[in-house]
């Protein structure tokens, strides 16, 4: 089993507090921002940030998942991860909000990494990896830029 990654990144055309307020935010901006093959995202504890925990779904290439995480923030209004609770995988999504332009842009990063399963399952963990989830991760991206303009700062 080794560790497979994917990832996605976008200057966005919104200010980095906007932008790391929506990705934080689990019961308002977080839902808006997930692309139709991520669904059904529900708060089981808090809402904002760290302590959160989600459940939420994935279909991807016709195959359903059930994924549970705890979300922590090493580094507040700068980086926000959601860690897997219960499987194997251990599954990490690392958002990474940067100011650009003294504040008036934000570079994105959305990083997933993974414990890859054994054998052919991992090789066809690996191609999702590195051809499907970054188109995913765009879409998502672009409805971070929208949802985060419609928060705006005054």
């Amino acid at each position: 089993m080794g560790q497979i990654k994917a990832k996605a990144a976008a200057i966005l055309e919104v200010h980095p507090e906007d932008v790391y307020a929506t990705i934080a935010d689990y019961r308002q901006g977080h839902p808006n921002i997930l692309p139709k093959e991520m669904y059904d995202l529900q708060v089981k504890q808090g809402g904002y940030g760290a302590g959160t925990i989600i459940r939420f779904k994935s279909r991807i290439l016709g195959v359903e998942q059930s994924l549970h995480h705890r979300v922590s923030e090493p580094e507040p209004s700068k980086v926000l991860v959601e860690q897997d609770i219960d499987s194997v995988q251990e599954e990490t999504n690392t958002f990474t909000v940067t100011p650009l332009e003294q504040g008036q842009k934000s570079r994105v990063e959305i990083v997933t990494t993974m414990n890859a399963s054994p054998g052919l399952k991992g090789f066809v963990e690996r191609l999702v990896f590195l051809f499907v989830l970054p188109p995913i991760y765009h879409k998502e991206l672009r409805l971070l830029e929208a949802v985060a303009q419609k928060r705006g700062t005054p």
